[in-house]
């Protein structure tokens, strides 16, 4: 059943989420502190994954992987439908759309040679000004993100089969718990559904030295939503020493489920809306030799789809490994 929210100038047909669309100062501040373009999620799929099929790597046996994680995204036109359409809200001059921050952290535990196990909590906040027909009113929500977790096992390693064509393969069996923001805010920045996530992740070094490939391909079957999705993810990867530079395409397809309809400016969303979305990644990421800190910075850029935003997402996280027992 849909609900009508009361707004100045119109009504808001619940159905998910959004937000606002400038540069907070904190992620303007972290960006400009880095100097880099950096990746993430995007409305209203927002699970956090790691980029370029990192899970096929796997911590030590006893060791924990701990991420801090932040991710900012902004766009300023969405497919209704299939439909491209601004929701560029001006506001004394100033340009609005709509504006996505996340907070997370990962853990990860290798329970043996080939066996580790994740967790991921984090808060989100979402909001913009062009989901009514009055830009001074803000249409926003906030709370703790879908979690995700999982079991993973490495199928094989490429570094123990030297000179052939078996790559680092690693399967997951992954669950996600709904996050508490509202899943009918236009926008919404997550799937508000529980869901079983089984996936395969590789990566394969080949050619001249450094140069390599990755691939990472999960189904969810939406318990809640009931609208299954598929993601797949392949590119190109080059280690430098300890850099590694990535670039790659990422497709997000929901199976059924229906679209985003606006009507005088008022939207209805639905947490069942069909999602398609084809996007770009890429980044470099540094470890440092010694304590095997990973520093990654990375982008995702959606260039179309269906029921989703024209994001632009930056992103940085840092995987600070804790013990571990090399060998076992």
């Amino acid at each position: 059943m849909k609900t009508d929210l009361p707004v100045q100038g119109g009504t808001l047909n619940r159905g998910k989420r959004g937000k606002h669309g400038r540069w907070s100062s904190a992620a303007w501040s972290l960006t400009t502190a880095c100097g880099v373009a950096l990746p993430g999620l995007m409305a209203s799929e927002n699970t956090p994954r790691k980029p370029y099929a990192e899970w096929a790597n796997l911590p030590e046996p006893r060791q924990f992987v701990v991420t801090p994680w932040y991710n900012y995204t902004e766009y300023f036109n969405v497919w209704v439908g299939s439909q491209r359409q601004s929701v560029n809200a001006v506001v004394r001059g100033e340009d609005y759309g709509v504006d996505h921050n996340n907070g997370m952290i990962s853990l990860q535990y290798g329970i043996a040679k080939r066996w580790a196990a994740d967790l991921t909590v984090g808060y989100t906040s979402l909001a913009s000004r062009s989901f009514t027909p009055d830009p001074s009113v803000v249409v926003k929500t906030s709370g703790l993100m879908d979690v995700p977790f999982g079991i993973r096992y490495q199928i094989w390693d490429e570094k123990e089969h030297p000179g052939t064509w078996i790559p680092t393969l690693t399967a997951r069996a992954g669950a996600i718990l709904p996050g508490t923001y509202d899943e009918h805010t236009p926008m919404a920045p997550g799937n508000g559904s529980a869901a079983v996530e089984p996936s395969f992740m590789a990566r394969k070094h080949f050619g001249w030295e450094g140069f390599g490939m990755y691939g990472d391909v999960l189904y969810r079957w939406m318990r809640t939503s009931g609208v299954d999705q598929y993601i797949v993810a392949t590119g190109f990867l080059q280690q430098i020493k300890n850099w590694e530079l990535a670039l790659g395409y990422r497709h997000l397809q929901g199976l059924s489920g229906t679209d985003i309809v606006i009507d005088n400016g008022n939207w209805t969303y639905s947490p069942q809306v069909k999602e398609i979305a084809n996007a770009i990644e890429g980044g470099f990421s540094y470890t440092t030799p010694k304590r095997q800190f990973h520093y990654s910075f990375l982008m995702r850029k959606t260039l179309d789809g269906r029921n989703t935003g024209s994001a632009l997402t930056f992103g940085l996280f840092v995987d600070f490994p804790i013990g571990g027992q090399r060998g076992q």
